[in-house]
């Protein structure tokens, strides 16, 4: 009886050790496996994770079957883990080799917000006391005002003569706050100081910068560039554009970055077109080229999940604008999959580059990493305590943004 009692404890632990086990490897497949994956006709979907991972198709394992074969087409695939343990299914896609010309050259940018940004509040100073009529009324730090009594509003200036035009009467704002519109009505106020009228906020209707250009892709005409959307320095928020433009640019010189204090490359726009900004996103700035850009041999996009740890280059741009090749490593993030940024680290080992910039500084975001022969991805951001380091986005997520960009170019046309 106390054998059996023994047995019974000792099954009992085993059989929790296991669930425990089995636990433990779906959150490690979840973390590391996404839910959508595209794969080259002909091709099998691969895994790189400690767990070995089977994927079925209707029953029948990809390796197996035939069917995974024409291009454009989705299959609702089955995932097991060692071959047994099934815990996803994901959306496998067919698709074409995809061939982009790589770039890595300099441009430069110019923004216009979609009214004015709100990027601060101040009080006004007036004869009863310090008064801010604009937070009073419920306007917020990144804001967007759009108009002012009905009269859009594209400037600085066009805000400041609304206000002051208004006397100190009541005006009617209509407000962009996370994609909705409010209309929030209020007084400006006379300042003591300056004698005209003031509703108490400090605004913003454009902004400039450097970048680096990743690819332009001959079949959906798009280039892009950046890895990360534009964000205003003051909100951190992504900009929300009215207009924009892309335009050539060289670099003059360099600030080398250091731990704590990142560097960067400073430049001049050299004012050559390359088309208006189509979209400003989480993963890059989008247009439409309409300019010329000199191509070179065209090189295939990864797939994310050809993308492996270890050796690959850069290729930027830290003098005029001829683009040079350098030495570093990438590793994927343990939530690579997850997010449709920063998949990977990557860690600048050429020394001739470390020389000049540090590791990553600003305005090297969107610089091209080739590996194998193929474009992985782009420089997203420096880690600031160690600027060797920084992170970078997975070609393929870029690639899906600017097919997205093409399609809705076509719509726009066509209506």
């Amino acid at each position: 009886m106390k054998f059996m009692r023994v047995l019974s404890k000792s099954f009992f632990y085993i059989l929790l050790i296991f669930d425990i086990a089995i636990f433990s490897v779906i959150i490690y497949l979840d973390k590391n496996v996404s839910d959508e994956y595209k794969i080259k006709k002909g091709d099998m979907i691969s895994f790189d994770t400690v767990v070995p991972i089977t994927a079925e198709y209707e029953g029948t394992r990809l390796s197996q079957s035939n069917k995974l074969n024409n291009i454009g087409e989705e299959f609702d695939v089955k995932l097991k883990a060692f071959g047994i343990i099934p815990f996803s299914n994901v959306n496998v896609e067919v698709v074409d080799e995809l061939h982009v010309a790589v770039l890595g050259t300099p441009f430069g940018m110019k923004l216009y917000t979609e009214g004015v940004l709100v990027i601060d509040l101040t009080t006004v100073e007036t004869k009863n006391g310090n008064i801010n009529p604009a937070e009073d009324a419920g306007i917020k730090k990144g804001d967007y005002i759009v108009s002012v009594n009905g009269k859009k509003v594209y400037t600085n200036e066009d805000l400041a003569a609304a206000v002051e035009s208004s006397a100190g009467n009541k005006m009617k704002f209509e407000i962009k706050r996370d994609g909705k519109t409010k209309y929030i009505s209020f007084c400006a106020v006379l300042s003591k100081e300056t004698g005209s009228y003031k509703i108490g906020l400090w605004v913003r209707d454009s902004s400039a910068g450097i970048g680096t250009l990743t690819f332009y892709s001959p079949a959906t005409g798009i280039v892009c560039g950046l890895g990360h959307g534009v964000c205003d320095e003051d909100t951190g928020e992504l900009l929300e554009l009215n207009s924009g433009e892309l335009v050539t640019a060289e670099i003059i010189s360099v600030e080398k970055g250091s731990a704590g204090s990142p560097g960067q490359l400073k430049g001049k726009f050299t004012y050559s077109t390359i088309g208006a900004i189509d979209n400003n996103s989480e993963n890059g700035v989008f247009s439409h080229l309409k300019g010329k850009i000199s191509l070179s041999n065209l090189t295939e996009a990864a797939l994310k999940q050809e993308v492996k740890d270890g050796e690959a280059q850069i290729l930027c741009t830290v003098d005029g604008s001829v683009p040079k090749l350098y030495k570093c490593r990438v590793k994927k993030r343990s939530s690579a999959f997850l997010s449709p940024t920063q998949n990977m680290i990557i860690t600048v080992t050429d020394e001739e580059l470390l020389g000049i910039t540090g590791g990553i500084v600003q305005g090297m975001s969107g610089s091209p990493l080739l590996q194998n022969g193929k474009l992985i991805g782009a420089v997203t951001h420096v880690l600031v305590d160690d600027p060797t380091k920084g992170y970078a986005i997975f070609a393929e997520n870029m690639l899906e943004t600017a097919q997205s960009v093409a399609e809705n170019n076509k719509l726009k046309d066509a209506s």
